[in-house]
This record gives structure tokens, sequence and C-alpha cells, in this order.
């Protein structure tokens, strides 16, 4: 089999001609609906990008609703298209290729750099979902903690902290929020072990991928009306922050890159972890490297590969 050759730009090469192939699948295979099947336990690439074509009426947060994005996501895979008049036609990039977390492959594993929450229903399958997580000051935890309820149209009762800081911009919050249309938490929310902490719905969902909770996990009614029964009382929840995860396909080496200005001063060899850059038979191609990090866009880039050839022509197989 030939070997592809690296990704150099989202919008151009075999990238863009594969996306034009694509264009409309969105509508078929919505991401928020799609699992994934690993069947190589030492691979962790999955998916395939591919394009939409947008409508006069169209807004990016729009095209990304439908397939299960966020904000930050489709921004940032799409760095030329205007974010609220992307234009009648604009083919628009839909990231749904992932790098999995280094974490351990059970329950929910959450990757706060990329906003993104993996499920694990079962050995070798993963499900993903775009995800908001908490702003500055109000920081969603790191850690491994577990889901110990679950509830179904939710009343909210705001802290004081909280109620506070809405005061502060002319807005008084009842003490209790009762479940309905104007219930931040929306229909839907999972408590987590961490004290005060959820993973739920919002009535707001167009501002969905980004960084702005006050520390809760906040999905699209439609993703967390799906996960909401899959997931028992006791699962693992799994949270990280990676803005670099390297990982395999067969015998390609991936780099994805969620990096804020902190992480940018990271050099490429501390990026890629020593051991696979000094396994044998791997051989790296640092310059693909240090341009997966300039260019920052949250897509899986080819940056290096095992001298073995593959043994098997690699498909996704969707359950």
């Amino acid at each position: 089999m030939k070997r592809q050759q690296p990704q150099r730009n989202p919008q151009s090469g075999w990238v863009a001609a594969l996306g034009l192939a694509l264009v409309g699948v969105s509508c078929a295979l919505p991401a928020a609906q799609t699992g994934y099947w690993l069947p190589n336990p030492d691979d962790s690439v999955f998916g395939q990008i591919f394009y939409v074509k947008s409508e006069r009426k169209d807004t990016l947060l729009d095209l990304g609703r439908r397939s299960g994005f966020g904000y930050d996501e489709m921004k940032s895979a799409n760095p030329g298209v205007d974010t609220w008049l992307p234009g009648k036609g604009t083919h628009v990039l839909v990231p749904a290729q992932y790098v999995l977390p280094q974490a351990p492959r059970q329950g929910l594993v959450l990757n706060l750099a990329e906003k993104r929450l993996y499920y694990f229903p079962t050995s070798g399958k993963v499900v993903t979902y775009a995800v908001s997580i908490g702003r500055e000051g109000w920081d969603t935890p790191l850690g491994n903690f577990s889901i110990v309820s679950k509830v179904k149209d939710p009343t909210w009762t705001p802290p004081a902290s909280i109620r506070a800081e809405h005061a502060e911009q002319g807005e008084i919050l009842p003490a209790v929020v009762p479940a309905g249309p104007d219930n931040p938490l929306g229909q839907y929310a999972l408590r987590l072990s961490a004290k005060k902490y959820l993973i739920h719905g919002t009535n707001k969902p167009w501002g969905l991928g980004m960084q702005v909770s006050h520390g809760c996990i906040r999905m699209y009614p439609e993703d967390i009306e799906q996960l909401f029964p899959e997931v028992p009382i006791a699962t693992p929840v799994t949270i990280v922050y990676q803005p670099f995860k390297v990982g395999w396909r067969d015998n390609d080496l991936y780099l994805e890159v969620h990096a804020k200005d902190k992480d940018k001063s990271r050099s490429p060899k501390e990026v890629i972890p020593p051991a696979i850059a000094e396994a044998q038979g791997v051989n790296v191609d640092w310059r693909e490297v240090r341009r997966a990090i300039k260019e920052n866009t949250g897509l899986p880039h080819l940056v290096g590969g095992r001298q073995q050839p593959p043994q098997r022509l690699y498909l996704d197989r969707i359950f």
C-alpha cells in the first residue's frame, strides 16, 4: 500500500479532495450518533474528516451542531471561514477525526484541552461528544471521578457565588430554578463524585464548545439525551488536560494539537514522547511536528511512521 503524504493544510491537497467527495455526509452520519470500532488495541486514531457545503443562512455554529461539534473546534479547523456568514456554497471542514487521549479506555474520558468527551461503552468501541467546560476562575477539575447519580428534568439551585455574580450584572436569580426550558441544566444531569460538578445539557446550545461554564461539563441537548441512558451509576470519569495527543493508525503516526499560548513554547521533542520517537523502526518528521504545533488546527496531522508495511486495509467500521 502506498503511504499517504503528510497533511499540510486542512484546505488543500488530498484533504480537500477527500472532503469534496464526502460533501453531505454530515446529514447521513451525524457525529453525535456515531460510534466507532477500534479493532486494533494499539491504534488510537479513528474517524475521518469531511466537508459540508454551507447554505446562505448557515453560520459556522449551525454547521458544527448538525455534526456534533462545538464552536472552538469549528473555528480552529476553518481559520479562513467567517463564523457568522460562511457564505452560500462554502466548503466547511468538519473535523471528525481524532487521536484518543492517553487515559484508560473505560467509562468517560474528558480532555479539557480539546473540549471533547469520549465514552467507551465496551471494549473496542468509542463514542465522542463536544462539550463546554469551566472558564478561568471556575475551572473544571482534573482527576479520576465517577458518576454518583442521574437526574432527568433536574432543578437548579444556584450557589451563592453564582447568584452574586449575576446580581452584579443586574440579573436576580431565584433560589431554585425549576425544570423546564429556562433551566440551564437542560433535561438531563449526571452528577460526578467531585462535589458540585455535573455533566448536563443546556438551554443555550449555541454557546457550546467553549470555555464558558462555572465548572460543569455542558453537552448539546441531543447528545446528553443519547448518553444519559447509556451511562450507569459508578461509571468512571477521567478528566485530563492534554493539548498534544500522539497516536498510531496502523503504521502512521499522528499528532493532534489543541494548544493555548502557554503550551506553544514546548519544543517538538517534548511533544513526541521518547518511547515513540526513539523506538526502533520509527521515523519522526520533526518538520511536520513543528508545522502541526504552529498551525494548531485540532486536526490529526501525519508526522511519521513505522518501517513495517501495513498488513491490511484499514477502514473504520461504524456501529
